[in-house]
């Protein structure tokens, strides 16, 4: 059997812990800067990938939308299954790699927030991947909306230093060891406590991008119109021009 990889073991057990870290806290408002994004439209098919505990996805539902989730972990679609029932909501929540999903043209719109598989796969082509597969499960006319990690940042900033401002006790703790110029990836130690009390320290490498390689992967999948935006947790906003200080970016696909 496979060796489990770090993100897949850092996500068992994890639904109850998953909801209370900081990166978890903006959902209200990145979900009203998706609906503004979509115009509103009701009747849009939308597919949420990585969806953790389904955070964005049972709040577009209840704002009227038709969502399902994707997700590798059991035990965070558990969450997002129980969440749905008690907010009232009818979601499929689905375990699939997002590297093989088994959809097409079927969607009119994409959210993958938050690092949702991509961009923490091993290789980069892996990562590409998970692009070619939502790209094959959207329709010929579609909007992709997702965050990943900037590469500008680390290049100007400690990733240590970004991590600590934002320690809440309880929560996972990263001590970046080495972030590698030459493949773009930073090594990292995370430390976390599970929902069962168990500590787990694992050996975690993810990869950033700069903007100008986002844009060309896309484009090699047909996205016609790419913009990048800085992403503020909570705050998503055209405005917000892309920085180094951005430790996130903000990209909108279209075709």
């Amino acid at each position: 059997m496979n060796k489990k990889q770090w993100y897949e073991t850092l996500f068992e057990n994890y639904g109850e812990k998953y909801d209370k870290e900081s990166f978890a806290q903006g959902t209200i408002g990145e979900c009203d800067f998706i609906e503004k994004e979509i115009n509103f439209n009701k009747t849009l098919k939308i597919i949420d990938i990585g969806c953790g505990t389904g955070r964005h996805s049972i709040e577009l539902a209840k704002r009227g939308y038709s969502m399902t989730g994707i997700d590798l972990s059991e035990s965070l679609l558990e969450k997002a299954r129980e969440k749905a029932k008690q907010n009232g909501v009818r979601i499929d929540f689905l375990k699939h790699d997002a590297r093989n999903l088994p959809f097409d043209k079927q969607f009119d719109v994409a959210i993958m927030m938050c690092e949702g598989g991509f961009p923490l796969m091993e290789t980069d082509e892996m990562n590409f991947e998970i692009l070619k597969n939502v790209s094959q499960s959207l329709k010929d006319k579609s909007k992709f909306i997702f965050t990943t990690l900037n590469g500008l940042f680390p290049l100007f900033h400690s990733i240590n230093d970004f991590h600590a401002e934002g320690v809440v006790e309880g929560n996972a703790t990263y001590n970046s060891k080495n972030f590698d110029l030459m493949t773009f990836r930073d090594y990292n130690i995370t430390k976390v406590v599970d929902d069962n009390g168990v500590e787990k320290e694992l050996e975690c490498n993810e990869r950033y991008y700069v903007p100008c390689e986002i844009t060309w992967l896309l484009k090699t999948l047909g996205f016609t119109k790419i913009e990048i935006f800085g992403a503020t947790l909570g705050a998503f906003s055209r405005n917000d021009k892309l920085k180094t200080e951005d430790y996130e970016m903000l990209v909108i696909a279209e075709r």
